[in-house]
């Protein structure tokens, strides 16, 4: 669940400066780092949910882009975990 909080973080934040990048100066060093940065945090995301839980609402959450990952993480918090 850990992997899953920091990779939602790091999805989240990316996109933000991703977006804010490209409504501001639009510089291609920040494009060309945080692109991939916010990439493998999305697929890391996806993963970790797919591995911590067999909910499919938060499963299906995960697959949106930028907050997919928090609103999994939100929605695995309510649910009481397996074992």
């Amino acid at each position: 669940m850990r992997t899953l909080r920091c990779a939602a973080a790091v999805e989240a934040a990316s996109l933000a400066l991703l977006l804010a990048n490209l409504l501001t100066v639009h510089t291609e060093v920040v494009t060309s780092l945080g692109g991939p940065v916010h990439g493998t945090a999305y697929l890391i995301a996806v993963l970790a949910v797919r591995q911590a839980s067999a909910d499919r609402a938060a499963r299906w959450q995960a697959w949106i882009p930028g907050i997919g990952g928090l609103l999994a993480v939100r929605r695995l918090g309510r649910i009481p975990a397996r074992g």
